[in-house]
């Protein structure tokens, strides 16, 4: 149960900050809660940003796709206890499902993982 309760505590739940990020298209916003240097997979093509690079990628994004809705459809821990998201992002007929993986740095949630896959 302990590994359960570090799960969207402290400052708020990291999950349902994001989903709001996400659903406004906000990089800005969004790169608050990445990692400093953060894995992003877009449509099967998966790099590794700092978080000035992730903002202008994500930004690229956001506009090329922008958001008509963004749903957690789950949320849960891995055997490792790590906890992780998964959502639906839609963007006019287009629909991503987007994982994410999150990491407690300094008690602090932050994602270190973020794809978009067009479904």
């Amino acid at each position: 149960m302990a590994a359960i309760q570090g799960f969207g505590q402290g400052k708020g739940d990291i999950v349902n900050d994001v989903k709001e990020t996400i659903k406004a298209g906000s990089a800005k916003e969004l790169v608050r809660f990445l990692n400093q240097n953060v894995d992003i997979e877009l449509n099967g093509k998966k790099e590794t940003y700092s978080k000035a690079q992730a903002e202008v990628i994500l930004r690229d994004f956001f506009k090329s796709n922008v958001p008509s809705d963004f749903t957690i459809l789950h949320k849960g821990q891995s055997k490792s206890g790590q906890p992780f998201a998964i959502g639906q992002y839609k963007s006019g007929v287009a629909s991503y499902r987007v994982f994410m993986k999150i990491k407690t740095m300094e008690d602090q949630q932050l994602i270190h993982e973020i794809s978009f896959s067009k479904e």
